[in-house]
Formats: structure tokens, C-alpha cells, sequence
């Protein structure tokens, strides 16, 4: 099957020296990433966030830095093996 996509000017220059720079032309390397992305699995949060430019990592550390040390310094283990809640 044959499709036509219409993409910027600057999108299809980094195709193109991509695609040099792994030695096959433009046709072959737009397929090779199609081939990659089309079987990976994202979530529609996953594709709201990237399309943000925001890695999984960078949400897990600002999450982190929003987190409080426990008032009386409990760890995660001490609240499981006691159920304190």
C-alpha cells in the first residue's frame, strides 16, 4: 500500500539526514520508523504528555519533590509492616 503525507519543510530535512545517516534513503528509514512506532503500545496520557515534551522521568521527579518526609519519620516498610495508617 501507497500513502501520501504531507509534512514541514524542516520535518522532512531531519527525515532526510536521519535517514543519511544510517545509510538508506528516505523511503526506507520513514518505513523503518513506521515498522517501530506502529506496535508500541502508548497510553492516552503517555501521548498527552510527550506531546508536551515531557519525559515519564520528569513527572516522577516533580512528583517526588512534592512529597513530605513523614512528621515522625516513618518509611514506606514501617507503614506496611505496621499498618499505620
Amino acid at each position: 500500500m501507497s500513502q501520501t503525507i504531507q509534512i514541514s519543510e524542516k520535518s522532512a530535512e531531519l527525515l532526510a539526514q536521519q535517514a543519511a545517516a544510517h545509510g538508506v534513503s528516505l523511503e526506507a528509514w520513514i518505513e523503518e520508523l513506521a515498522a517501530e512506532n506502529a506496535y508500541t503500545p502508548i497510553s492516552v496520557q503517555q501521548a498527552k504528555d510527550s506531546s508536551t515534551g515531557r519525559s515519564l522521568v520528569e513527572q516522577m521527579r516533580e512528583l517526588r519533590s512534592q512529597v513530605k518526609p513523614d512528621p515522625q519519620g516513618w518509611t514506606v516498610k514501617d507503614y506496611v509492616d505496621y499498618g499505620r495508617r
